[in-house]
């Protein structure tokens, strides 16, 4: 007996299709769930599903309020990141722009998260580019320690710097070199839904309150000590984030 494929992978391969083949070009909104639904007789729960793997995808973004649109897939930064070492390799094909230097300051609640003894910490600010379009606003908190090792980073001394670096690729080099076989070994990640902040909106080209992807990302050393609290805005437009899970061997 033939097998049918499942009605929202067919319609998500017809959407797939008309996009790829140009129905949707310069910027042209997709039709609403309920367009979709009349026009192709199917559930809005499907149409749904649909839109979910082709969000996933990274071929589709949705404004909310303002409805659903193709992306430009040269537009669109997108990456996979599995491991410390392809997070490091960021710089490859991105670039750092500075936006507040490296600087000393308190920070009660950030210095709590790095597991700190008293509040001063070191943090830096800088947007990230690909194809001089601005996809992320980072915010790099460090412990003293940390903060002093990189006090001499030309790539992080002045607003407007723009390089081919990562801050923890910065912090892995330095930590070899002051402790052979010191290293950054591992990271904590979490991932939310959060509204732009002003100063991340100004700097990303979007409203504040605009939903943006908001990742913190924590490193830890080979002793398991905190050095590096990563906090970050993606513009959904411009930007994919996708994770592949396996099952473990039984």
């Amino acid at each position: 007996m033939e097998v049918r494929p499942a009605a929202y992978r067919t319609l998500a391969a017809r959407l797939r299709d008309a996009i790829r083949n140009g129905e949707y070009a310069d910027g042209r909104q997709l039709p609403t769930e309920e367009q979709l639904s009349a026009s192709c007789s199917v559930s809005r729960q499907t149409v749904r599903r649909a839109m979910q793997d082709l969000v996933s995808e990274g071929i589709i973004y949705r404004v909310a309020g303002r409805g659903t649109y193709p992306v430009a897939e040269e537009d669109r930064y997108v990456n996979h990141f599995g491991s410390v070492e392809e997070l490091m390799a960021l710089s490859l094909d991105t670039e750092c722009q500075v936006v507040s230097p490296l600087q000393r300051k308190v920070d009660v609640e950030t210095a709590g998260r790095l597991r700190l003894p008293s509040d001063d910490i070191f943090i830096v600010t800088f947007v990230r580019l690909h194809a001089e379009i601005p996809f992320c606003y980072t915010s790099v908190y460090l412990p003293p320690r940390i903060g002093r090792l990189l006090t001499d980073a030309d790539e992080l001394s002045s607003p407007g710097r723009r390089s081919r670096v990562t801050v923890i690729g910065l912090i892995d080099a330095r930590l070899i070199d002051v402790r052979p076989g010191g290293s950054i070994a591992a990271a904590e990640q979490s991932v939310s839904a959060a509204g732009a902040p002003a100063f991340a909106a100004r700097h990303l080209g979007r409203d504040t309150g605009e939903p943006l992807l908001r990742i913190d990302r924590l490193y830890f050393d080979g002793e398991d000590l905190p050095v590096e609290l990563a906090i970050s805005y993606f513009d959904p437009e411009h930007y994919s984030y996708r994770v592949k899970l396996k099952r473990r061997s039984l």
